[in-house]
């Protein structure tokens, strides 16, 4: 019996490793600047065990609008773990986007108070790709996946650690 338990035990441990290490993101982050109004502000990084850290500055868990929001102090830095259904849905909507051949640069700056979204991604082969998107709507699957990481903040467990 205690072999047994042994031998699940491995193939389960294996099993998250080569999930882990399968993964071609080594790390994905996506922070969302701020605007004249209520834009959220906050960075987000995922790794490939799922783990995240939520750096929430101003707007993210807010009701409403309020000038003095920003002399309040940030939010505060979160950790968690995304939900697997969450994190693949995550990964698939990141390689419909074939980020590697996305430009650096989206947006027109002649409007002057629109957020500015930066997604950083980090590939398993050493590789990385930057992509700035002024007001948020360089594709419709960047807009689509913006959005998606916007709903983590409200959508997932998070521990306030700082």
């Amino acid at each position: 019996m205690k072999y047994l338990l042994a031998l699940c035990a491995f193939v389960f441990l294996f099993s998250c490793n080569s999930q882990k290490m399968n993964s071609k993101y080594s790390k994905i982050e996506y922070e969302a600047g701020a605007c004249f109004g209520s834009c959220p502000i906050f960075k987000i990084t995922i790794n490939p065990d799922r783990t995240a850290v939520l750096e929430a500055e101003h707007f993210n868990f807010s009701k409403g609008f309020s000038k003095g929001e920003f002399d309040k102090p940030r939010e505060g830095t979160f950790k968690g773990t995304i939900k697997e259904e969450d994190y693949n849905k995550l990964i698939t909507l990141l390689d419909g986007l074939d980020i590697k051949n996305l430009n650096e640069k989206y947006g027109e700056r002649n409007v002057t108070d629109l957020p500015t979204s930066y997604l950083r991604i980090n590939f398993a082969d050493g590789t990385s790709k930057n992509v700035e998107d002024y007001g948020k709507k360089g594709t419709e699957k960047l807009s689509e996946a913006y959005k998606f990481f916007e709903d983590l903040r409200n959508n997932q467990q998070w521990t306030k650690v700082k």
